[in-house]
């Protein structure tokens, strides 16, 4: 008997959360103590309880909502890298860092679907003062791969960014260049950006072409590490040492080289700014590595 519900939990695959868990576990409970073929009764009761535990998975289902996992890092990763805390896994082969994401964003947004826990109405003002206008995609879950070098080293030929994603932010959604298409300056876009200053693209890609104001303001500070563009080189918040950076005082590829928290040695790093070109300027400053999804 005890064996025949274990095969009927199995097939309702009741696996979301921990009160499902419970839930799931007082369904068996009862239902193998009122178990009896013989008695009408019982059985009808027990049919109940097993229609119930299904809807009750299903609504479950529906109701899905994106949340932040502790990723599967291997052991020869170092430090740094654990800071891109929305990744799914980080692993080394000491020549390249492989970073895994699925794109979706740990914070709310009107561009997730209404069922979803994470989804909000916004209406405002957005990045630049600019008032908010949705644009007509939505968030879709992505299988990213970054594979960014491990020693990252100036280029002797500097490739330009392509359109699409350029790095990683520490949440696991790509950067994206100063382009809304090619050679297209981003002021017909900046008004879809989103509370924290994101949207996803027509294929469903969220992202970020200026700072991501969750990780600024929630997540991290302004002067903080943000993330790695796929030259492997780190990319910091508008803030050093208490100032705002001014892109004067950034080369053409939107950085500089002196030491930083998570780098006391010094390192190149790139800075987002509040004006174009945002987070990178005229390409990569070493040589990049790859993006697959």
């Amino acid at each position: 008997m005890v064996m025949y519900f274990h095969v009927i939990k199995l097939s309702l695959n009741i696996r979301f959360c921990a009160s499902i868990k419970l839930f799931e576990g007082l369904i068996v409970l009862c239902s193998i103590s009122i178990y009896n073929p013989h008695n009408a009764k019982n059985m009808k009761l027990f049919t109940n309880i097993l229609i119930a535990s299904i809807l009750f998975t299903s609504c479950s289902k529906s109701s899905s909502t994106n949340t932040t996992t502790t990723p599967t890092v291997s052991a020869t990763v170092p430090e740094v890298y654990k800071k891109i805390y929305g990744a799914s896994s980080i692993t080394s082969d000491g020549t390249y860092i492989t970073i895994k994401s699925n794109g979706m964003p740990d914070h709310k947004s009107p561009y997730y679907a209404t069922s979803n826990a994470l989804y909000e109405t916004f209406s405002g003002t957005t990045f630049g003062g600019t008032t908010f206008a949705k644009n007509p995609n939505s968030i879709s879950e992505k299988a990213y791969t970054f594979k960014i070098p491990a020693d990252p080293k100036v280029a002797s030929s500097h490739a330009a960014t392509p359109l699409g994603p350029i790095g990683v932010s520490l949440n696991g959604i790509p950067f994206f260049n100063q382009y809304a298409g090619p050679n297209q300056p981003l002021t017909g876009e900046i008004v879809s950006f989103d509370r924290y200053w994101g949207h996803p693209a027509p294929t469903g890609m969220y992202h970020y072409h200026v700072e991501p104001l969750y990780l600024t303001t929630v997540k991290a500070t302004k002067s903080s590490l943000l993330g790695f563009l796929l030259d492997g080189f780190p990319v910091y918040g508008p803030e050093e040492n208490g100032a705002m950076v001014d892109n004067i005082k950034l080369d053409a590829y939107h950085g500089h080289t002196h030491a930083t928290a998570d780098y006391p040695s010094g390192i190149y790093h790139y800075h987002i700014t509040n004006t174009d070109p945002y987070i990178n300027g005229s390409g990569y400053y070493g040589t990049p590595g790859t993006i697959s999804q």
